[in-house]
């Protein structure tokens, strides 16, 4: 099997299974796990990237958040 056969076979997937995805995404749980990665991925970076651009950290983190979980 190629990868061109394994990209087809996900993509196919993917459209058979949209419905699932999109509810799992936007579930209670996603919430929970997103918020702790995402979180976690934050103060990372803030800790290397200087303290003027920690509003810009925040900004982002703000903007993923809003596309995974229920808020």
């Amino acid at each position: 099997m190629g990868v061109d056969d394994i990209i087809a076979k996900s993509k196919k997937l993917l459209d058979e299974n949209r419905g699932k995805i999109e509810e799992a995404l936007k579930s209670e749980k996603a919430e929970e796990v997103s918020d702790k990665i995402l979180d976690g991925a934050a103060e990372a970076i803030k800790k290397v990237v200087p303290a003027e651009q920690h509003a810009k950290v925040d900004e982002v983190r703000e903007n993923v958040d809003k596309n995974i979980g229920n808020a």
